[in-house]
């Protein structure tokens, strides 16, 4: 594991077009998290205060007790609160034993709106998200 998360972000598609000078900004404000299989990570109707990358380990979305998404190393999830300032649309739990970086909302408002390229892919995948539902 390494000891900061710049090289695990350097490999995920939404920072791909990042450089790597705002990448170390963006991977100095993100701390690592550890889940036991089962445990809630974020839980739906609460306060959003989060956006979290999966490093290792697979987890389950549900939204109303159905199961919505499988997510697993690389993908992300949190971004809807944050953005909404609203609470949790879903509830993301640890289907295995999961390691994730988690980046605070004081420092996911600024990436937003420094970082337009990984904003636009954010936007992108929330619109194919909705379209699937």
């Amino acid at each position: 594991m390494p000891d900061e998360p710049y090289e695990f972000l350097r490999g995920v598609e939404l920072f791909s077009d990042v450089t790597d000078k705002d990448l170390r900004v963006i991977a100095a404000s993100m701390r690592r998290r550890a889940f036991a299989s089962g445990e809630a990570i974020v839980s739906e109707g609460e306060g959003g205060v989060g956006f979290f990358f999966v490093e290792s380990g697979s987890v389950g979305v549900t939204l109303g007790g159905t199961r919505r998404a499988t997510l697993g190393p690389g993908d992300h999830f949190g971004e809807i609160a944050l953005l909404a300032g609203a609470d949790r649309t879903a509830t993301v739990s640890a289907d295995t034993d999961v390691v994730c970086w988690g980046m605070p909302a004081w420092n996911f408002r600024p990436l937003v709106r420094e970082q337009p390229t990984v904003t636009v892919k954010l936007l992108e995948r929330m619109a194919r998200q909705l379209a699937s539902s």
